[in-house]
């Protein structure tokens, strides 16, 4: 990883943990069985790559563009992604767990969650519209000042989300996942 660009290219098994990497960019890029946990990846750019089966746990991503970027089956737990680059900021998650995350104040429109595990993960003033949640658990996750117009929480559960705190026009839900907007009036649904 020593090249400033990266094209093209497979990095398989490659353990930078508690390593620095800052002004690199890599395009077409994907990271198989990776080790970044408490890395720093502060100042880099990501454009149209995937990270398969990656541990990324407390990585930091300061000023990173993060742009069309795939996470499949990865953990990922306590990163801040409110500090990455807005600008086409776009990523997409698949049987990730993404515990304890910051996606505070991003803009994340059409964003995919599937299959992912969401504990405690702060969307606070987050704008989500069009995203989908399929069988994604958000117990404990925050959504406050959220645009969520359109989301499509239909499979997702454990959530406890406000309607009075958040835009949510066009939003899907379960029947069974109804509970779970009504949580602040303490109503028992039996």
């Amino acid at each position: 990883m020593d090249q400033a660009l990266h094209e093209n290219k497979t990095f398989d098994k490659i353990i930078y943990a508690d390593q620095t990497i800052k002004g690199k960019e890599f395009h077409d890029c994907t990271f198989n069985h990776c080790d970044f946990t408490d890395s720093d990846f502060s100042n880099n750019k990501f454009m149209d790559c995937t990270f398969n089966s990656c541990n990324l746990s407390m990585m930091k991503l300061r000023g990173t563009s993060l742009n069309h970027i795939e996470f499949k089956n990865c953990k990922i737990l306590g990163v801040n992604f409110s500090e990455c680059h807005d600008f086409l900021f776009t990523v997409d998650f698949e049987s990730c767990i993404l515990d304890y995350a910051s996606f505070a104040g991003k803009k994340m429109l059409k964003t995919a969650f599937v299959k992912t595990s969401l504990k405690e993960v702060s969307f606070t003033q987050s704008n989500l519209g069009g995203s989908l949640f399929q069988q994604t658990d958000l117990l404990g996750s925050v959504f406050s000042n959220c645009d969520l117009t359109g989301v499509n929480f239909s499979t997702a559960f454990n959530f406890s989300i406000d309607p009075e705190l958040n835009i949510m026009k066009n939003a899907s839900f379960s029947l069974e996942g109804l509970a779970g907007l009504l949580n602040k009036h303490k109503i028992k649904i039996v």
